[in-house]
């Protein structure tokens, strides 16, 4: 557990402010706390749930989302307080594994609570920024919020971008792929299950940036709201192209199949022209193969070699025939 203090006129945010002090830095509204809690094992959560009855007086059932793991994002009103659930990526996800982490919090007049149990880029490039400035604390609990959920947003991006390369390049491979080749197939369906995991968690969380974002909370000030809009227009920039990454990977799927059809149908194509030539040939030969006496050539002395020139001509003309249809060689 981390804590963060400043109070309007300090040149310097106040870090590893002792639990105790809690109580006294509240209620006081010239200063701005912010409590970090990382709740990765047992004895975290249970120090955590005692700061949030006995100092903050949250309501249990919102103690009860932050112990739990697998929230959809959402936004709820309390009278002093706001309680959210959002969703960052985790640093180890790519575009055919897209995961994500659950970030619980509350936002109060002057206090912001982040709870987690993992660890948060968001979070980690605001702790650096504060201790080089207190601009951040400056502008009020509100503000500081912004800057965590503006970073969690920014940092969707770089994944989001990879999407577009990944599609491009399973888009060249799949043009240049064998018949017999399905390992393309799955990882265009492990690229269509995280754009669909994507598209989800985005819409989901854009509802509630757009409820925070358009002045439904009192406890967001109506200064702060075009910082919030802010980050509710890059997030809805991030579902649009969600959207069309999802379009993209189902053209992904229906040129897969047309060119497995294209390569089925070229073998098709090819082994009923070898069929064809052959006929002819397999004609002749059960022709002579018929125990009769007289029959061209039965007699001669040439006339094996000429049945196998008469055959070669054949074949070689019906290769030259379909050659120039186009059906064949080309």
């Amino acid at each position: 557990m981390e804590i963060f203090s400043f109070k309007k006129g300090d040149k310097s945010v106040r870090e590893n402010v002792p639990v105790d002090q809690l109580p006294e830095l509240l209620a006081d509204e010239s200063i701005v706390v912010w409590v970090d809690l990382d709740v990765r094992n047992a004895d975290h959560l249970r120090q955590a749930e005692m700061v949030y009855k006995e100092f903050f007086n949250f309501h249990h059932l919102t103690i009860e989302d932050c112990r739990e793991e697998r929230n959809q994002p959402k936004v709820e009103e309390f009278p002093d307080y706001l309680f959210f659930i959002v969703h960052g990526i985790k640093s180890k996800a790519d575009t055919s594994n897209f995961i994500t982490k659950e970030l619980d919090g509350y936002l109060g007049k002057n206090f912001v609570v982040t709870n987690r149990n993992e660890d948060f880029q968001s979070i980690d490039y605001v702790k650096r920024q504060i201790k080089n400035s207190p601009r951040v604390f400056e502008r009020g609990a509100a503000f500081l919020l912004h800057q965590i959920l503006d970073q969690l947003v920014d940092f969707y991006m770089p994944i989001v971008d990879d999407f577009d390369a990944a599609i491009n390049e399973l888009e060249d491979r799949v043009y240049k792929m064998d018949s017999g080749d399905n390992s393309i197939l799955e990882e265009i369906m492990d690229l269509r299950r995280s754009v669909a995991r994507l598209k989800r968690i985005s819409t989901r969380q854009l509802d509630v940036l757009y409820r925070i974002s358009h002045g439904e909370f009192p406890q967001i000030p109506e200064n702060i709201l075009p910082f919030y809009r802010d980050v509710h227009d890059h997030l809805l920039r991030i579902s649009d192209l969600a959207e069309n990454y999802r379009d993209l990977v189902s053209g992904l799927f229906e040129i897969h199949f047309s060119v497995t059809a294209s390569k089925t149908n070229d073998v098709m194509k090819f082994l009923a022209l070898i069929s064809a030539t052959m006929l002819p040939l397999t004609l002749l030969t059960g022709i002579y193969g018929m125990n009769f006496e007289n029959m061209p050539l039965s007699g001669s002395p040439y006339g094996y070699f000429v049945t196998l020139g008469l055959m070669a001509l054949i074949f070689i003309a019906l290769i030259v025939y379909f050659w120039r249809k186009g059906w064949f060689g080309r």
